[in-house]
């Protein structure tokens, strides 16, 4: 499976915290911002958001002088025992806050195996999941998450996956067509979220941003029940600025 390549946003800041943590890690006793600014060659505004990030994060400490040294978070994921646990105990705290942050049931969702999963989710009295009255592997092409986990693939990937999955009218609003399918997710722009507009469930908007890992295509989403439909796009590009902590645990 090839992977189209289009770097977003989040993914550039992770990459970014990536070369500050590996800095102050090799830096055991201490590291001062002044001193991470010329290793990383990062301007100082920069770096302060992204030392903002990570310490929020728990993968960065600052000690008593203002120096800064690596956080409890970073040695539990860097730890070969129970990482697995530790990264799902991690992306689980992520998307919570996001949740709260965005004011909608937030989902982090890979292309695993040729297949659509939703690994992980975070909803609440007041944030409900959406219903899933048709199994996610068998609608991408009806879903924000979907969408965006196809619109990473190059288009034989593409073609391949909607060969498995018959394109299934779900509402009056679901595109059925492969041909328009294709020609939507070849002209997205990757900076720009993908709707789900009443496509999958009457009642329900969806939006979901690209987390490309690696070779893991991945993405994070949300919801919204239909009378929030206003607060969707900003609510997406919400999502969007706060992606890179799940890029960068996902990373580690």
């Amino acid at each position: 499976m090839a992977l189209k390549h289009e770097p977003t946003a989040p993914y550039h800041s992770a990459q970014d915290a990536l070369r500050v943590l590996e800095t102050v890690a090799r830096h055991t006793t201490g590291i001062t911002d002044e001193r991470l600014a010329r290793h990383t060659d990062l301007d100082p505004e920069r770096l302060t958001t992204l030392l903002k990030m990570l310490r929020r994060e728990g993968y960065v400490e600052q000690i008593a002088d203002g120096a800064y040294i690596t956080g409890d978070a970073l040695t539990r994921l860097s730890s070969a025992e129970g990482h697995e646990q530790a990264l799902r105990d991690k992306l689980q705290r992520t998307l919570d806050r996001l949740r709260d942050s965005v004011g909608a049931a937030v989902y982090l969702s890979r292309y695993v195996d040729g297949e659509v999963r939703v690994s992980q989710y975070a909803d609440g009295p007041t944030t409900p999941v959406v219903n899933e009255w048709v199994d996610f592997r068998s609608c991408a092409h009806a879903t924000a998450i979907g969408k965006s986990l196809l619109g990473q693939l190059d288009v034989n990937g593409r073609r391949d996956h909607l060969s498995r999955h018959k394109m299934a009218r779900l509402t009056s609003r679901t595109i059925t067509s492969d041909k328009l399918l294709l020609h939507r997710l070849e002209s997205q722009p990757p900076s720009v979220p993908h709707l789900d507009l009443q496509e999958y469930a009457i009642g329900t908007v969806c939006a979901a941003v690209p987390i490309t890992a690696g070779s893991t295509v991945g993405c994070l989403a949300l919801s919204l029940p239909v009378q929030d439909a206003h607060r969707l796009r900003r609510a997406a590009d919400a999502l969007n600025r706060n992606a890179a902590p799940v890029l960068l645990s996902l990373a580690i």
